[in-house]
């Protein structure tokens, strides 16, 4: 530890520390509902790799390993695989009802969840929720090559300040009364303080191709405020803002490990260094690409890269690490739950399989052998994901906005 803290500085090290105690309570909800069902725990070690130090208490080891990566706990019996003493087997995970068997495999991701509900809540009550409005004292940031925009000689720095005539104040003003693709508009541009007059044919929005697009991006196009949240007004809201991050989680999982998401992914490894492109963000349209791109795969190098920059920026707004711990937690619990071996959610999967296919109290056993083939293949997918996303990082290290 003081290694990285001399080497890579104090924010780094910080940034460890709340990663490996982020594992370690995901191990430690294992640990505890595993103990509380009369399961054996033979091992609880953060880290892996080579022993560095440990104790033993009980029938249970415990310590520290040299590569902090992560954590684990050593159930008996996880699977009908493993050979385990006759005189033990009242002890092992496969022994104990669905019940039991479901609460140790879900509180990893259940820990998460909890940690992450905690520091939404702790978020909106101590900084407010942030509310974005509309900016009057907007310029276009960029214009999308070959667009209408581009076409019609708008450049950075251009404020559109009517439509046909009309006066518009916001960018969100000129979305919403932007006619169909295809129709010409004759837009008044304030560059230098002097009013210019373009005209253009709108192109199919990339989202929607009932809607004209300009091909204009907006960084100052909204403002963002602090509003104070009271403590009864937070908890609604707490839940309201999990429930969006879990569905923005598990549709980022599924874009990413698609088959276009993944050749995707691969493509821009292949490619890297990518230049930046033009997506549309709501009625919008914005640049991503290199760090910016929305769903790129972030490392473990990555995630302390983030978390170090926040750490060090803490005193002018601790509410963004509050905000993206809670992401980084909720995110690990959704990804933990995919119902596929070795993830907890396969265990979940597997025992939920068991309790549908047993009848009259006979408890039916599947055969984990099958699964194995399947396991190794999800592994070897996520280990060439991780790897591809730590060559990312360390080219093309990921950038706080602003």
């Amino acid at each position: 530890m003081a290694a990285v803290a001399g080497i890579w500085g104090v924010p780094l090290l910080v940034a460890l520390l709340l990663i490996l105690a982020m594992l370690f309570l995901h191990e430690l909800g294992h640990y505890l509902t595993a103990r509380w069902a009369g399961m054996k725990v033979s091992e609880f070690f953060l880290g892996f790799g080579p022993r560095l130090w440990s104790f033993r208490r009980r029938e249970m080891v415990c310590g520290l390993k040299a590569i902090p990566l992560g954590a684990y706990v050593r159930i008996a019996g996880m699977n009908n695989l493993e050979e385990v003493s006759p005189a033990d087997e009242h002890l092992t995970y496969r022994s104990k009802p669905y019940w039991r068997r479901m609460s140790v495999a879900v509180a990893g991701s259940t820990m998460h969840f909890l940690l992450a509900l905690a520091l939404l809540f702790t978020f909106l009550v101590i900084g407010g929720r942030t509310e974005s409005i509309p900016s009057t004292d907007w310029t276009v940031t960029r214009v999308a090559t070959n667009s209408p925009a581009a076409e019609a000689g708008l450049s950075p720095g251009d404020r559109i300040v009517s439509m046909n005539g009309d006066p518009v104040e916001t960018m969100g003003e000129l979305v919403e009364v932007l006619p169909d693709p295809g129709s010409t508009v004759n837009l008044g541009i304030l560059r230098d303080g002097e009013v210019l007059m373009r005209s253009l044919t709108l192109a199919s929005h990339p989202d929607d191709a009932s809607r004209g697009f300009v091909g204009i991006a907006s960084q100052s196009a909204w403002l963002s405020q602090s509003v104070e949240v009271g403590y009864f007004e937070a908890v609604p809201e707490t839940f309201e803002s999990f429930g969006f991050i879990v569905r923005e989680s598990i549709l980022g999982i599924g874009r990413i490990f698609s088959p276009g998401g993944l050749n995707n992914f691969f493509q821009r490894v292949a490619d890297q260094p990518a230049s930046p492109e033009l997506s549309s963000v709501g009625g919008q349209t914005s640049f991503e690409g290199g760090a910016e791109d929305g769903d790129r795969v972030i490392s473990i190098l990555g995630v302390l890269q983030l978390f170090s920059d926040f750490i060090a920026n803490i005193t002018e707004d601790y509410g963004d690490l509050l905000l993206f711990f809670a992401v980084v937690n909720i995110f690990i619990g959704v990804f933990n739950m995919i119902p596929l071996l070795p993830f907890d959610g396969g265990h979940v999967a597997i025992a939920t399989y068991e309790r549908l296919r047993s009848r009259r109290g006979r408890r039916y056993t599947a055969d984990v052998s099958k699964m194995i083939p399947v396991a190794y293949a999800v592994i070897l997918v996520v280990l060439f994901v991780g790897l591809g996303a730590l060559y990312l990082d360390a080219s093309d290290p990921v950038q706080l906005p602003g």
